[in-house]
């Protein structure tokens, strides 16, 4: 079963580490990719840029509301997240959890199930 880890995160903190701090975290991060890939579990994985290059669409207006930033209502910001294939969701939490000793500090994994949708096909 597919399974979204989405990454919260302290937007202020993540993009004010230097090239050295975030290639220390990244190469952790790595280590754990790695392990993913190996183990077949590993699909989409990505990093998102700042917040304030966000713009959202507001769902129930009309016309269509379109606002700047991103409209979570969290203090930390949604900075990434992978889509991993396991059997259960303990083993995504794991997962959430091997990432979390790569990346500490303030924030959250939301460890989420998920359909695949293709035009024309649904998978669970």
């Amino acid at each position: 079963m597919l399974y979204a880890i989405l990454c919260y995160n302290d937007e202020k903190q993540v993009f004010s580490w230097t090239k050295e701090q975030d290639d220390a975290v990244m190469n952790r991060l790595h280590v754990v990719h790695e392990r993913l890939g190996r183990e077949g579990k590993m699909g989409p994985s990505l990093r998102l840029e700042a917040t304030n290059t966000a713009s959202t669409l507001v769902k129930g207006h009309q016309p269509p509301l379109v606002v700047d930033g991103p409209f979570a209502e969290t203090k930390e910001a949604l900075l990434g997240f992978y889509v991993v294939d396991v059997a259960t969701k303990d083993e995504a939490l794991a997962i959430a959890k091997d990432l979390e000793k790569a990346n500490p500090g303030a924030g959250a994994y939301e460890v989420r199930p998920i359909r695949l949708f293709l035009p024309g096909n649904q998978a669970a």
